[in-house]
């Protein structure tokens, strides 16, 4: 059987009074549910685990509850796992355990999670847009192109595109020519020697 971690006792009897009934009666429902739940506390609130993997979280704040499971859309459905609910997870801001589903509907939730662990499902996270590489100014670009000025050609063609972007940017946001010159300047002089735009802050 489980054993319960203690640093979650420590998180209950610390939250809010009208919190506790709450967490202690989720935290019941878990363990009646699945015997071999595994706890732990992430993020700062206390997690559910089976089979090596996360089931379903909880958190005190303070004036609400909230209680989620890790594959949402897998275990709730339909419009109960939409993230712009109020509150966190599935089940709005739960003030009262009367705002829960039932024991036997939390149930069949916690067995149907702790089956998609067992299966080896994993959360689908969104992919990141790839921003495009940086469109360079034309009187960088111009410098670049001179002869004298290969090794800072060389070496911007040599950044990846987030490098590259924070020179583009930190010239693009001069507010006069004169500004903007001196940056030109001052990036073809550190891309000779090879540095990126934020070089001085770099960690040795």
């Amino acid at each position: 059987m489980a054993s319960h971690d203690p640093r979650i006792d420590s998180y209950i009897e610390k939250s809010p009074a009208f919190a506790q009934p709450i967490l202690r009666h989720l935290r019941d429902v878990v363990h009646a549910t699945c015997p071999d739940v595994e706890e732990s506390i992430k993020w700062s609130m206390p997690f559910f685990g089976y089979n090596g993997s996360s089931i379903c979280m909880m958190a005190a704040f303070k004036q609400h509850v909230g209680f989620g499971f890790w594959l949402s859309r897998q275990v709730v459905g339909g419009d109960s796992a939409d993230d712009s609910k109020d509150g966190m997870g599935q089940f709005g801001k739960i003030t009262s355990i009367k705002d829960l589903p039932s024991k036997k509907e939390l149930a069949a939730y916690i067995k149907k999670a702790t089956a998609l662990n067992e299966a080896g499902v994993k959360l689908r996270r969104p992919k990141t847009a790839v921003k495009p590489p940086p469109v360079v100014p034309e009187a960088l670009a111009a410098s670049l192109r001179l002869k004298k000025h290969v090794a800072s050609r060389t070496h911007y063609n040599a950044m990846s595109a987030s490098m590259q972007r924070e020179y583009v940017e930190w010239i693009n946001q001069a507010k006069t020519d004169a500004t903007r010159d001196k940056r030109i300047a001052t990036t073809i002089e550190w891309l000779a020697e090879g540095k990126s735009r934020n070089w001085k802050y770099a960690k040795c």
